[in-house]
């Protein structure tokens, strides 16, 4: 199978990194054709600080993904989250020479370039610019400006900003792995395309996505992204805190999480017990099953009630800007028993646990359908679409260099249409371009 026919997804976490390869199926679904997994170890609460244990980290993933399926990867997409993301709503307009010509794609792109010159912090680069809603003199929620006349565009934006060198470090990473960097994309951005739908995005909800190292946010409401942040809390935080409480050491307190832990403490009875094996013959410790909710509780209390600062920050309590859809809970820590009870206790909010089944085939392999590979199914989904727009534009390039001997009138007619048909570059895209030829020229 040649590359042009399957597409890469490479998610970088906190705790693994997941590789998982993939291509569409006549239905429109992703079909998964292989997938490979390693644990992280050069990866900090979602930014890389060990280069070369990540890169042998993801040779790792690659490795066991292509062995999955016989397929060679060369390109992927990756995903960039760390508490060093903010995001911030900025407003900004043009004011157009001839209020007699209809706003096109070059005024929209002249307004976001425009948004990407705003001055920011030392060290940080903006990431993505996401218009919201548009104003055409003075008239306000317009959704697609294009076609419209007026004199003056204005837009609020949803402006995503990261650290310049955390991003450079995980293009390093990708280049140095022997992969080609096909695109970047903000992870909570991914695992809301891989476990929303589109009438969830539409009535207003709020994705929170529970890894390792972070936690992502996500909120949507009419259609439109209007807020992210990422939590530096996430299922690691909760490992530690039982690691301190109960002085075992982290492996017997991930597995206890995982087998014993609820984030609700009155379930247990007070005489549920555990042995844990003691170190090099000492007696083996025996932990209180409530003790252990207990310390769960407290921390995923902590995180949760700070995702709910930025849900509020948002405007959750305006009637306009209230999220019916509630809330949807992804990632590995996400499996932690009752922690849909304890969300909707804290917030007051419908929750459900997101699965990424949305986009997927009928067939695919159950292990993939866990909410643990959430961000790494967007990733895959958002590759599929890159290629599928370069496939697109390649075979467009084609049909122009064909010569075609017909009268001048016809061909510029074809050429317009030709030109049209040519998929506009977003400026996200660009700018993934400009990043690319950064790392391709730095040393």
């Amino acid at each position: 199978m040649e590359q042009g026919n399957y597409s890469v997804g490479l998610d970088i976490g906190t705790t693994k990194i997941v590789a998982i390869i993939g291509k569409e199926n006549e239905y429109g679904k992703i079909e998964i054709l292989g997938i490979g997994k390693s644990k992280s170890l050069g990866v900090h609460r979602g930014v890389v600080n060990n280069i070369t244990q990540t890169i042998k980290s993801i040779q790792q993933a690659v490795e066991e993904a292509e062995a999955s399926c016989g397929l060679k990867i060369s390109s992927v997409v990756v995903g960039i989250a760390g508490q060093h993301i903010r995001s911030l709503q900025h407003s900004d307009y043009i004011t157009r020479e001839d209020s007699e010509e209809v706003i096109n794609d070059d005024d929209l792109d002249t307004l976001c370039n425009q948004v990407y010159k705003l001055i920011m912090l030392p060290g940080e680069e903006i990431i993505h610019v996401l218009p919201q809603e548009y104003k055409v003199d003075g008239q306000a929620e317009i959704k697609q400006p294009i076609g419209m006349y007026g004199g003056r565009l204005e837009a609020n934006f949803h402006v995503v900003v990261g650290q310049v060198t955390s991003i450079k470090n995980v293009g390093r990473c990708i280049k140095s792995a022997g992969l080609d960097l096909g695109n970047i994309t903000l992870e909570p951005l991914a695992s809301s395309n891989a476990v929303l739908s589109q009438e969830e995005k539409e009535a207003g909800v709020a994705l929170i996505d529970i890894g390792g190292g972070t936690t992502d946010l996500a909120i949507f409401k009419d259609g439109i992204i209007r807020h992210t942040a990422v939590i530096p809390f996430g299922g690691g935080v909760i490992t530690d805190d039982i690691k301190e409480g109960c002085s075992i050491i982290e492996k017997q307190a991930e597995l206890l999480k995982i087998k014993f832990g609820s984030a609700w403490p009155g379930e247990n009875k007070d005489n549920e017990i555990v042995s844990i094996p003691g170190l090099r013959g000492r007696e083996p410790k025996e932990i209180s099953l409530k003790n252990l909710s207990k310390i769960i509780h407290a921390r995923v209390v902590e995180i949760i009630e700070q995702v709910y600062v930025e849900i509020k920050n948002y405007g959750h309590d305006d009637q306009k800007k209230k999220l019916i859809g509630g809330i949807v809970l992804t990632g590995g820590g996400s499996q932690l028993k009752h922690l849909k009870q304890l969300v909707e206790y804290i917030t007051g909010m419908d929750t459900r646990i997101g699965y990424p089944n949305e986009h997927l085939a009928g067939d695919s392999d159950k292990e993939v359908v866990s909410p643990l590979y959430a961000t790494a199914v967007g990733l895959l989904m958002n590759a599929v679409q890159n290629d599928a727009k370069n496939k697109k534009i390649e075979e467009v390039v084609e049909q122009e260099e064909e010569p075609v001997l017909v009268e001048e009138s016809v061909s510029e007619n074809t050429a317009a249409q030709t030109k049209e048909s040519i998929p506009r570059k977003s400026v996200f895209d660009k700018w993934s371009d400009k990043l690319k030829d950064f790392l391709d020229n730095a040393e």
